[in-house]
C-alpha cells in the first residue's frame, strides 16, 4: 500500500493544545490503551508544558499534530522514557490522535517527521513501548521500519509491554 502520506504539521503545543488534547482524547476508543478514560484537563495542561521544556532543553518533545485546515488532531514525538520500569533512560517516540483521524495516515507521516527531527538533535536510536493488541500503535512501528526488541512487565497490568527499537543512525524512513 503506497498511497501518498496526508499533510501534517507539528508544532511545540500551546497552553491551548492541553484543551484540545482533552477533548480529542476525552473517548475510550482512543484511551483503549492509555489508562481506558480520559485523564483531567490538569494532567494535559502539566504535559503540554512538560513538552515546551523538552522542546527547549533537548530540540524535542511531544509535538502537536495539526491537519492541513489547522486543526489539533494528536500529539507525536519522542521524550524520555518517564517510567521506573521498561526502558529507563531511552528516547521513546509515541503517538495519540483524535478517533476522527484515524486510518488517514496521520500518526505515520507525524512520526517519519518526528523521525527525522530525532537525527537531526543527534539521537541515536529510539524505542516505542505498546500494549498488547494495540494493532494500530504495532502497524505504525512498522512502517516506520522499527522491530520488536524485547517485552517488560507491566507493573500494573497483568501482560507484558511490547518495545520495538529503531537504530537512527542507520536507517532512514522513506
Amino acid at each position: 500500500m503506497n498511497r501518498a502520506l496526508p499533510v501534517v504539521r507539528l508544532r511545540v503545543p500551546t497552553d491551548e493544545d492541553a484543551v484540545a488534547w482533552h477533548r480529542l482524547f476525552d473517548d475510550p476508543e482512543v484511551m483503549e490503551f492509555h489508562g481506558g478514560k480520559s485523564a483531567a484537563l490538569s494532567v494535559y495542561e502539566e504535559l503540554t508544558a512538560r513538552q515546551r521544556r523538552h522542546d527547549a532543553e533537548r530540540g524535542f518533545c511531544l509535538w502537536t499534530m495539526v491537519d492541513e485546515s489547522g486543526q489539533v488532531i494528536g500529539f507525536t514525538g519522542a521524550q524520555p522514557w518517564p517510567q521506573e520500569w521498561g526502558p529507563k533512560g531511552e528516547i521513546e517516540i509515541g503517538w495519540r490522535l483524535g478517533r476522527e483521524f484515524w486510518g488517514k495516515g496521520y500518526a505515520t507521516a507525524a512520526a517519519q517527521m518526528t523521525l527525522e527531527r530525532l537525527r537531526a538533535a543527534g539521537v541515536p536510536r529510539v524505542v516505542a513501548m505498546v500494549r498488547p493488541g494495540n494493532e494500530r500503535s504495532v502497524a505504525v512501528t512498522r512502517r516506520l521500519g522499527m522491530k520488536p526488541a524485547e517485552t517488560f512487565p507491566h507493573p500494573r497490568l497483568d501482560e507484558d509491554a511490547l518495545c520495538f527499537r529503531l537504530d537512527l543512525q542507520n536507517s532512514h524512513t522513506e
